[in-house]
């Protein structure tokens, strides 16, 4: 099984987000052979779309520009059998560098010629062989749950995917995987990511109470509370 995790937070190694993403990844090696290249969307020489829709019209799916790493990207996404998108919630939305990649994969799509979107289907095609692909999203967010403030992020997928033809792995609550004091609590929580890795390399796919589990926060709403006052009393303090 070869999997590709592109790391879209602008901090890196340092990410919360990818901490989790990692979890996932153990249980996906723990359930067998597994191949795993990650690379950072930051290290990536991106050029942003230019809107031109050449891609779509005289070049029937390739990017007029050529000289970043996007080419190169789209290979590795081709050849993978399972993609991880990993990155926090940045203003209800992906980090803008995810953003810009996520642009450029817009020589993926078949080209719109007016046709009526398909319920369960990508808006108007994928290019490509993507049968068999598993595509994950891995995100943290720092508030207390993942209803609704989640919402226009997944619109997007379910244009770009279709709704149904991708797994949404969110965590809500991020913070709390950046306070030291807790990290042996949150190990013992995250162990749910290693298990849900294990459940796609055995059966090919996550249930519904899976998904639904791994959006249940670390802490109820009073805990979490007084663990964000004390957070943002610590950064006021460090100004």
């Amino acid at each position: 099984m070869k999997v590709l995790v592109l790391n879209g937070s602008p901090r890196r190694e340092k990410s919360c987000t990818i901490r989790v993403a990692h979890k996932f990844v153990d249980g996906l090696r723990a359930a067998g052979d597994c191949e795993v290249e990650e690379i950072n969307i930051s290290d990536c020489k991106i050029t942003p779309c230019l809107g031109c829709l050449s891609c779509w019209g005289r070049t029937e799916g390739e990017c007029v520009i050529k000289n970043d790493d996007i080419p190169t990207l789209k290979e590795k996404i081709l050849a993978a059998d399972v993609i991880i998108e990993s990155y926090p919630l940045y203003f209800f939305g992906m980090p803008g560098i995810m953003k810009v990649f996520t642009d450029r994969m817009l020589s993926m799509m078949c080209t719109y010629e007016g046709q009526a979107p398909v319920v369960g289907q990508p808006f108007h095609g994928i290019r490509g062989d993507m049968s068999g692909k598993k595509f994950i999203i891995v995100s943290t967010c720092g508030y207390a749950q993942t209803d609704l403030i989640y919402d226009p992020l997944l619109k997007e997928y379910d244009c770009i995917c279709g709704p149904g033809n991708y797994y949404a792995l969110l965590c809500p609550q991020g913070k709390t995987l950046s306070v030291p004091e807790l990290y042996d609590r949150m190990e013992v929580y995250l162990e749910k990511y290693v298990d849900a890795g294990k459940e796609l390399a055995t059966t090919g796919e996550l249930s519904e109470e899976t998904i639904t589990g791994l959006r249940v926060a670390p802490f109820n709403e009073r805990r979490f509370k007084l663990l964000l006052k004390k957070f943002w009393e610590n950064e006021r303090g460090n100004v």
